[in-house]
């Protein structure tokens, strides 16, 4: 079984969520992606981020399909880094061929994640394009070191089987949706839109 690990903290889950994962879903060949929704990023403040089981009823509602799975496996495994949360799942279920999935955005951070070097070399990565993050992501450290172990584009089906590092660049349509452009929406509310005043005094909106 060729499964796809997607992790986040989908606060909120949104399109461009949706759009990596199905990609993925669909180039890799894969029979299902898991949403693994982290219960805190060590990486960026716990301020406005909301509970476990709230973001993860968001993400079910992007993750749309039988084969889109969303799950708090790693608040119930008390796994607080990704690292840790591979290995477990990898010695639960020895037989499955695990590929992590992330955005383009995410491999331009991707060297700050605790024992980072090691998810390369557990596990193969496919990296999915996002706006605004093709040439960052292209010089990001994780790439560079591991320039080696990229393959093609056109490998991807058979990315899952691959002994890790193993890693590709997948280009796709972009879909611009971000968590922090939604959270600063929440945050400033509805814009009202214009009036228009009409000569003889009437309005319109």
């Amino acid at each position: 079984m060729r499964v796809g690990l997607f992790g986040g903290s989908f606060n909120p889950a949104h399109e461009g969520h949706a759009h990596v994962a199905e990609t993925a879903l669909r180039r890799l060949d894969l029979d299902r992606v898991i949403w693994l929704v982290t219960p805190q990023n060590p990486l960026k403040s716990s301020r406005g981020l909301t509970p476990v089981a709230d973001r993860a009823a968001d993400a079910g509602r992007q993750a749309r399909g039988p084969s889109m799975v969303v799950s708090d496996v790693e608040t119930r495994l008390n796994a607080r880094y990704t690292v840790d949360t591979v290995r477990l799942l990898k010695a639960r279920y020895p037989g499955v061929r695990f590929v992590w999935i992330m955005g383009a955005d995410s491999l331009a951070g991707f060297h700050k994640w605790r024992g980072w070097a090691r998810i390369m070399r557990e596990l193969p990565v496919a990296v999915i394009a996002r706006p605004g993050a093709t040439l960052s992501s292209r010089l990001a450290p994780a790439a560079q070191r591991f320039a080696a172990a990229r393959r093609s584009s056109g490998d991807a089906r058979g990315l899952p089987f691959r002994t890790p590092p193993a890693w590709l660049y997948l280009r796709a349509p972009l879909n611009a949706a971000s968590s922090s452009a939604l959270r600063r929406a929440a945050a400033t509310g509805p814009v009202n839109p214009p009036t228009f005043r009409a000569k003889d005094g009437s309005g319109t909106s």
